[in-house]
């Protein structure tokens, strides 16, 4: 049974300071999602748990804008501490799951996966594609250009971004998948078409079904090589309805079932070695109710890519109970014996 290890980056985003429109708030989604039992469940499924905590960001006193990028040696520095955290995780036999915070710590996530795991995959969940350039991000918001920091095909497109010189494009195109976009920016699907990354929008799961879309996946990804997966997952991948506590909520999103059914089949593959799930925005809710939600949603998601079945934990049987054989009293769970 794999062991799982938790890293929080929650602070990344309060160090940074972000202040584009409702991003505020960002850093508590990973005190809501463990305050939504996610350490409880993951034990109730018999997991050797190792929580190692808020990691610990430096925000730079110094560190004006580079072109319209905020804070961008701040988050430089704070990915590479986060880079570090995961390296020693995954080096060291642990599932590492990482909390956000916002998407921007995929580029320290995948990158210290990457140090022990150089021929990951990669397959990225949500409603945006997080790969614009400095040069064609329309807010400049490094949480919108994860991705373009790790391809390798986009190297002598990206300019010396301050306090990223440590970060190496490693990954090929071809190792990548997105599953449902549905807020693409024009430079972005220049970039999706033109590097010949697989994708599936929210059309393709409405015409494909979810079940031949992971096909796809998993054909595109693993056909050649059994590969470790790095599953780097957004909530608000999910329709607004379901998980409403998130900064860029855009409608038409994915169901529970079809986001419960991509981190099934991940898990199926017996290849995930890292995940991480962000964007959970607790100051975003309308509601408690809304709060709760989405941060239970988080925990079904990490659950599920662990290994918990919509079947139910069953306790085993070695044989089918009779009539005559002896079982607990009516006060106590009734588990025959």
């Amino acid at each position: 049974m794999k062991v799982s290890c938790f890293f929080n980056g929650d602070r990344l985003d309060k160090k940074v300071g972000y202040r584009c429109q409702k991003r505020t708030g960002v850093e508590r989604g990973p005190g809501v999602i463990r305050d939504a039992a996610l350490i409880d469940r993951l034990s109730s499924m018999d997991y050797p748990i190792h929580d190692f905590g808020d990691l610990s960001f430096t925000h730079l006193a110094k560190d004006e804008p580079f072109m319209h990028v905020p804070f961008p040696r701040t988050v430089g520095l704070a990915n590479k501490v986060l880079a570090g955290a995961v390296s020693s995780a995954v080096g060291a036999g642990h599932t590492c799951i990482t909390l956000g915070g916002d998407h921007s710590l995929a580029i320290g996530s995948v990158q210290g996966h990457y140090q022990h795991c150089p021929d990951l995959c990669l397959i990225w969940v949500d409603a945006h594609a997080d790969i614009n350039t400095p040069l064609t991000s329309p807010s400049g918001n490094l949480h919108g250009q994860s991705v373009s920091f790790l391809l390798k095909q986009l190297q002598d497109k990206m300019p010396a971004v301050p306090g990223f010189s440590w970060v190496k494009p490693f990954l090929s195109s071809s190792d990548l998948v997105y599953i449902g976009l549905r807020d693409v920016d024009p430079g972005e699907h220049y970039i999706l078409k033109n590097c010949g990354i697989q994708y599936f929008t929210m059309r393709d799961i409405d015409k494909m079904g979810i079940q031949r879309v992971m096909e796809v996946t998993f054909d595109h990804l693993l056909s050649r090589k059994q590969k470790p997966i790095h599953l780097s997952f957004d909530i608000d991948a999910f329709d607004p309805a379901l998980a409403p506590a998130t900064g860029t909520p855009v409608n038409g999103g994915l169901t529970y079932r079809e986001g419960i059914y991509i981190a099934e089949e991940i898990h199926n593959t017996g290849l995930l070695s890292a995940m991480d799930l962000v964007e959970v925005n607790p100051t975003l809710g309308a509601s408690r109710e809304a709060v709760e939600a989405t941060a239970s949603l988080a925990v079904d998601v990490i659950a599920t890519s662990l290994g918990q079945s919509r079947e139910g934990a069953h306790i085993s049987f070695d044989k089918l109970p009779s009539p005559n054989m002896a079982y607990k009293s009516e006060n106590e769970q009734k588990v025959y014996l």
